[in-house]
């Protein structure tokens, strides 16, 4: 959908509140950096850290334990095997507290197995190459104990970083547990969480109608000094400003979102900002770990991780490559076309032939989106507050022809491949509107879960151009509930079969 143009839908409702989700996060008093890479750097690096220590401790078992000699492709496969079997026990997921030993038993048991199956493989493929029962002791032995060193350091070095660069984090909760969590996080920063503020139920008794972002609950007991300085948030609105504001990276829930009324719509607005959710309760039977979880604690408190369905790291990152791979071979063939494209804007309406605009992508970020340009907006006020110029009458032959064919959004292809975009995803939208937009529709700010893009379910179902809002946010949260590879293969072959429709985005 192109939105450079008739009023907003219900404008007249909507103030000119700039929205939570379009200022771009700043470093954290901590010194972490959020944006871009840095953020992946905050949840990838650790994994990755993992991931070689135990590459390493394979090799150094092959070196030591196995005959020289040994055929290349087994080497491959049991290294593969290695990541995919530690993958699937959770031994690369980040916890609150990490322990090498809780993870020995694991990597003893999966490295006998790996082994086993090695020397059963070998046995029957490269019979000269066989290794007895001996050999497999000895390397399902070394190869746990130099795992198990190289997380111990690993652990080490995640531990001395935390408490140099905590990160930002949100109390969501009331009573004595979320007291008794916050005071346990400013007595122990080796947890890497600096609370930064509580949310506290619009309802419930911290609420306090005054606090706002800096105030405190009247009601809040004076038995800690720093407990009593973190602002008390009330509203949807403070919490996603203070997400943005304090670069928020944590929040802990002390009771499950789904007992709370509030809590749904916090767990969705806090996952929205990518903030990585956990649930700390004292109570054990609340607080029983899903399946596969391993089992972690906050000083003594129970905790496990919450995440929505959207969290699924190995799909995401196949999306990711998939959008790479198309946007860079359909630039490619696509080349002379944008160059007739831009040669057809700049004879007809002059230099300038791309138009640059701020969209709101993934999590509230900002980005530069390009377009081929269509219409020169009389002042940066214009381009960024008008709903749709299609029918402005200072539009040329050539951009009126560019925009029906959508021909002038495929520029985007290079926003896909830095990053800013996918292939596949809701359409980005101004701050100024997300601002509106997400006030007068609850379901509106969700949509900023994944990544945004050229087209999307909403716009193969006819949702373009000067269309209902609500019915558009309700169609990018289907797509991104029951999101798949499959279904985004299908929205590109839709796309592809009405990509030169008339009518335009």
């Amino acid at each position: 959908m192109t939105m450079e143009s008739a009023p907003v839908p219900g404008a007249g409702q909507a103030t000119a509140v700039q929205a939570h989700t379009v200022h771009p996060p700043r470093r954290s008093d901590g010194g972490t950096r959020v944006l871009g890479g840095g953020r992946r750097a905050t949840r990838v690096a650790p994994a990755a850290q993992l991931l070689g220590a135990d590459a390493a401790a394979l090799a150094v078992t092959f070196a030591v334990c196995t005959p020289a000699g040994w055929p290349w492709p087994v080497v491959a496969a049991q290294a593969v095997a290695q990541v995919l079997l530690h993958a699937y026990r959770g031994l690369y997921r980040l916890g609150l507290s990490p322990s090498v030993l809780s993870e020995v038993p694991a990597l003893l048991g999966l490295a006998l197995l790996q082994w086993y199956v090695t020397m059963e493989v070998v046995a029957a493929w490269a019979p000269a190459h066989e290794i007895g029962w001996t050999v497999l002791a000895y390397a399902a032995a070394a190869q746990t104990v130099l795992c198990a060193s190289g997380r111990a350091v690993v652990h080490r070095v995640r531990h001395r970083s935390a408490v140099r660069n905590p990160l930002s984090t949100l109390i969501v909760g009331h009573g004595p547990v979320a007291r008794q969590v916050t005071a346990a996080l400013y007595d122990h920063p080796e947890y890497g969480l600096r609370p930064v503020g509580r949310v506290a139920a619009s309802t419930g008794p911290d609420a306090s109608p005054a606090s706002g972002v800096s105030g405190v609950s009247a009601q809040e007991p004076a038995a800690r000094p720093d407990v009593l300085k973190l602002p008390v948030l009330v509203t949807p609105q403070e919490v996603g400003r203070a997400v943005v504001q304090n670069s928020v990276r944590h929040a802990v829930f002390t009771a499950p979102p789904g007992t709370t009324p509030d809590g749904p719509a916090l767990f969705a607005l806090l996952t929205g900002h990518g903030c990585r959710v956990w649930l700390v309760t004292g109570d054990t039977a609340v607080a029983a770990r899903p399946a596969g979880v391993r089992p972690d604690h906050l000083w003594g408190f129970a905790a496990h991780p919450l995440q929505d369905g959207t969290h699924r790291p190995v799909s995401h990152a196949a999306k990711r490559v998939m959008d790479a791979v198309l946007a860079g071979v359909g630039l490619v063939l696509v080349a002379p076309l944008m160059a007739g494209c831009a040669l057809a804007v700049r004879l007809s309406d002059g230099p300038g032939v791309i138009f640059r605009q701020e969209r709101v992508g993934r999590h509230g970020r900002p980005f530069v989106l390009l377009k081929f340009r269509t219409l020169r907006p009389a002042d940066a006020q214009e381009s960024a507050t008008r709903w749709n110029v299609a029918s402005d009458g200072r539009m040329s032959r050539v951009g009126r022809l560019l925009r029906r064919t959508s021909l002038d959004e495929l520029p985007q292809l290079w926003n896909v491949l830095r990053g800013d975009m996918s292939l596949v995803g809701p359409r980005p939208e101004r701050p100024f509107f997300v601002a509106q937009f997400s006030r007068m529709h609850p379901g509106y700010q969700a949509r900023h879960r994944m990544p945004v893009g050229i087209t999307g379910l909403a716009q193969v179902n006819g949702l373009r151009g000067d269309t209902s809002i609500e019915e558009r946010a309700r169609f990018d949260n289907r797509y991104i509930e029951t999101w798949s590879l499959w279904q985004d293969a299908c929205v590109l072959a839709r796309t592809a079969g009405s990509f030169f429709r008339l009518g335009g985005s």
